[in-house]
């Protein structure tokens, strides 16, 4: 008998596994730092208890196990038969005893890493469904995995920050973020700056005469992006896109060195 191992030999592919995966052992740890009474303490997100992240996270899981067994075999199982019974499933598992919601996400995160591992390489690239209608490759689904456990590891609200989370996810969630406000429209005006990263992240309005530039460091901004405060974030409409003797634009501008006169930090445009 030998160890199992992951049939794909993509390096992307095995390097998102490895996120998802660290994704998922960061979010039991701060559950696993919660007493069985604390779960019944709100949650980051309105309206819902830790239970309610808890039962989310491990439902996800069996919903994205399904669409691999869908690349698998080809026969179609969908992530949830509707969004009525998606939320049905969230507000069951959040009435569940303690030790039965903490067997829930072990269990289905097992099953899901499970489900990964033996999917041959080829299926990887089999077309499924997402919940929200997108015909996507299997590989897809460790991305919608990896966003789920880092994002809601924030939302139990027992210390973890986006500080927390790597570099790579927040970049590519914040790109997702951005991508959805522009294909919508609801970025008009609206100018983006990441200020601690070397290649100069901008997104948004990049053709805005007078944008409200947002500007602070990655972890913050994406934080900002997914609705989740506004801490270490900055606003600025000032001289926004005046060029320079150097041919410097907003994008390029530094974030102003005071608070003094600065606009109110804006809501970000919603993405989901």
């Amino acid at each position: 008998m030998v160890a199992r191992h992951d049939q794909t030999t993509d390096p992307q592919l095995l390097e998102g596994l490895l996120q998802a995966r660290r994704g998922t052992a960061f979010f039991a740890r701060k559950l696993n730092e919660l007493s069985d009474a604390d779960l019944d303490g709100d949650s980051l997100l309105p309206g819902w208890t830790r239970r309610h992240v808890t039962a989310h996270i491990g439902y996800n899981a069996r919903a994205i196990a399904r669409l691999i067994e869908w690349a698998a075999t080809g026969v179609e199982t969908p992530m949830y038969a509707s969004t009525s019974v998606r939320d049905q499933e969230i507000n069951f598992g959040a009435t569940l005893p303690p030790i039965a919601l903490r067997h829930l996400f072990d269990h289905s995160a097992v099953h899901l890493n499970v489900e990964w591992r033996d999917l041959p390489a080829e299926a990887w690239h089999h077309k499924v469904k997402t919940a929200q209608g997108r015909i996507v490759p299997a590989e897809e689904t460790v991305w919608m995995r990896t966003r789920e456990v880092w994002v809601h590891a924030v939302d139990l609200g027992n210390g973890a920050t986006f500080n927390d989370i790597p570099a790579p996810v927040l970049a590519r969630l914040l790109a997702d973020i951005t991508a959805a406000w522009h294909t919508r429209g609801t970025d008009t005006g609206l100018l983006i700056r990441v200020t601690d990263q070397p290649d100069g992240m901008v997104f948004g309005d990049t053709d805005a005469e007078t944008p409200t530039v947002v500007y602070g460091p990655l972890a913050a901004i994406t934080q900002w992006a997914t609705g989740r405060g506004t801490h270490g974030v900055t606003a600025t409409s000032t001289a926004a896109t005046t060029t320079t003797a150097t041919g410097a634009t907003a994008a390029d501008a530094a974030p102003p060195a005071s608070d003094a006169d600065l606009p109110e930090v804006p809501a970000a445009p919603k993405w989901i």
